[in-house]
């Protein structure tokens, strides 16, 4: 079939999970509780941070941050399925595909740049301690999150660029619930050489680079604990970047279960199942894994639930006061 020029494809087809009517009611339900549960528990954690004044560390700035990507991550992907499944309708525009395409390569790179951050922070918290205020201040803090954002921003502006380069033949059925990148490149009639070429590299580099960053961070880290005498030294040190480390290996690992899955089955369906899992699971998870793990977020939480009930309760009285006073009148 002769390819056609990309301008005369005006919409692609997102297949999703199944084609079965009897279980769209299901899927519907259970992405539609993952999501709410989601935003309802990145939120907490924002909350929690921003109205507790001794949560204004690096630790919580970077934490917060990346409970606002996870919001903004989940956000690009699922209410465009649930709109899909409600309408029974799994057309996307191409303009809304190359959209979506260039705000999750966007958020999932931050994620990545994010967790090396944090990383970094955790290894100058424990193994430099007397001078962790004087490196991680206000202005390294807010530059690395800068830079994180300057280096996704030009990630994914490369990546939706060569997209718009390619040509289809008229087959515009995506195997997956989202415009994901490696799918949409194998629908491409044209040569996608160039294409594949630069998203193997990119990830080797802005996927591979950061982890090896990680490793090195955790490396100097084990290093540090090691070398510390005290049980509970140790113990501290280690619980303060427990939560992280989780975050990590369930994000990372995540991910490599899915290629590995999809390289092993060969078999798109299973791999947009396997996706789920680092694009709806993870971001589910993180508030979870925090807050269970970290006195301070649960201490925060409670002193703020408790601070908005009493002056509900305030207002409530001085609202019924008047009426109060003409009965006893």
């Amino acid at each position: 079939m002769e390819p056609v020029n990309f301008t005369q494809i005006s919409k692609f087809i997102l297949l999703g999970f199944s084609e079965k009517p009897e279980l769209q009611p299901l899927i519907f339900g259970v992405f539609l509780s993952m999501y709410l549960i989601t935003v309802f528990g990145n939120l907490l954690i924002i909350l929690a941070v921003s109205s507790d004044s001794h949560l204004h560390t690096p630790m919580y700035f970077f934490l917060s941050n990346l409970s606002l990507l996870d919001i903004w991550f989940t956000s690009t992907i699922i209410p465009k399925m649930l709109v899909n499944i409600q309408t029974q309708n799994k057309v996307i525009t191409y303009a809304g595909c190359i959209t979506q395409m260039y705000f999750f390569i966007l958020f999932a790179g931050l994620d990545v740049f994010l967790l090396t951050v944090m990383a970094y922070d955790r290894f100058v918290a424990i193994c430099h301690p007397l001078h962790y205020t004087v490196i991680m201040n206000p202005r390294l803090c807010g530059l690395l999150v800068l830079i994180c954002w300057i280096l996704s921003v030009l990630h994914s502006f490369l990546h939706s660029l060569m997209a718009l380069r390619l040509s289809f033949c008229m087959d515009v059925e995506i195997p997956h619930f989202f415009c994901e990148l490696n799918q949409f490149i194998k629908l491409a009639c044209s040569d996608t050489f160039l294409n594949n070429t630069v998203l193997y590299f990119t990830a080797v580099l802005l996927v591979g680079g950061p982890f090896a960053g990680i490793l090195y961070s955790y490396s100097k880290i084990v290093s540090c604990i090691h070398g510390m005498s005290s049980a509970q030294g140790k113990y501290k040190a280690f619980s303060t970047c427990a939560s992280h480390l989780s975050i990590v290996s369930l994000f990372y690992g995540t991910i490599l279960g899915v290629y590995l899955s999809s390289a092993a089955t060969h078999s798109s369906h299973s791999g947009a199942i396997a996706s789920v899992m680092y694009t709806v699971v993870t971001p589910m998870l993180n508030p979870f894994i925090y807050s269970l793990r970290n006195k301070d977020i649960k201490q925060a939480l409670k002193t703020f639930f408790v601070k908005e009930t009493t002056n509900w309760s305030v207002v409530r009285r001085l609202q019924m006061c008047p009426c109060l006073q003409s009965q006893t009148v």
